[in-house]
């Protein structure tokens, strides 16, 4: 037995927000919302999936945000990214280099933590 890819990342997300998640996740992320299957739905949340990416939002009752914890994207271009998420009033930070990428972080409208990354440019 051994691990072969990595399915999905679920988030936890407060309840009747999915507009603010769509909002952002689709919107500003361009990960487009896809159905969740119908015997899900009643739980609420939303999922995001592209053909490389799937990241899935689950109500908790009694939400806390992903503070340390953290999904990591690649994106194609992170200067883009974080000038569409500053302009749209997403906070981002920078953090300490890692070897071979360009990266920044920022919050998602609940405050789950999220890092983007792109290979740096020689």
């Amino acid at each position: 037995m051994s691990i072969i890819g990595l399915h999905h990342v679920q988030l936890a997300m407060p309840p009747d927000r999915e507009a603010e998640a769509t909002a952002f996740y689709q919107g500003l992320l361009g990960l487009p919302r896809v159905a969740k299957p119908q015997h899900l739905e009643a739980r609420g949340g939303c999922w995001f999936e592209s053909d490389t990416t799937r990241l899935h939002l689950g109500v908790e009752q009694d939400f806390s945000p992903a503070l340390k914890a953290h999904p990591a994207l690649l994106v194609e271009d992170v200067d883009t990214l974080q000038a569409r998420l500053y302009k749209a009033g997403v906070e981002t930070n920078s953090d300490e280099p890692l070897p071979g990428y360009d990266r920044f972080y920022a919050y998602d409208p609940f405050g789950n933590r999220m890092e983007f990354l792109a290979p740096s440019q020689p």
